[in-house]
């Protein structure tokens, strides 16, 4: 890992974004809780949390941040759901990684759990995808903290 030891602790602030496109009829079915394996956005919005929380066990070089909110947003339209994930900690390295394995993995629960509508007669998932992930943003400002 890079050495961060030199770095002033700051207010750190990132969010990412990413879209999965699914069936309208699957969207239907989210929207109107008619999903078997429960509340999608909830348990969507659960895993993404709790994969913020885990990102630097996943990803090797990652420091271990004390994350101190994390914030999701779902965008609902009529071929995509967008998932937001705002992370924020106040570090001395970035919280970008986070927000975008909060994202990704928000994405993958909600893919895991609508997974049988989407299926073809090949069991292929020739409509369903996930794109377009990326950082919208991330901020630091100074504070007065203990280095």
């Amino acid at each position: 890992m890079i050495d961060i030891s030199d770095k002033k602790v700051v207010f750190r602030d990132a969010m990412a974004t990413g879209t999965i496109h699914l069936k309208t009829d699957t969207i239907a079915k989210i929207t109107s809780g008619e999903v078997k394996k429960g509340d999608v956005l909830e348990t969507a919005k659960i895993a993404g949390t709790m994969a913020v929380k885990n990102t630097s066990g996943s990803i090797p070089y990652c420091h271990p941040v004390p994350v101190s909110a994390i914030n999701y947003e779902f965008k609902i339209n009529r071929e995509n759901i967008e998932s937001l994930c705002q992370v924020r900690a106040i570090y001395r390295t970035g919280v970008e990684m986070e927000a975008i394995n909060g994202v990704l993995t928000s994405l993958l629960t909600i893919w895991d759990m609508v997974k049988y509508l989407e299926k073809d007669d090949n069991g292929n998932y020739p409509e369903t995808s996930i794109s377009n992930v990326h950082v919208v943003y991330k901020k630091k400002e100074e504070i007065n903290a203990p280095q």
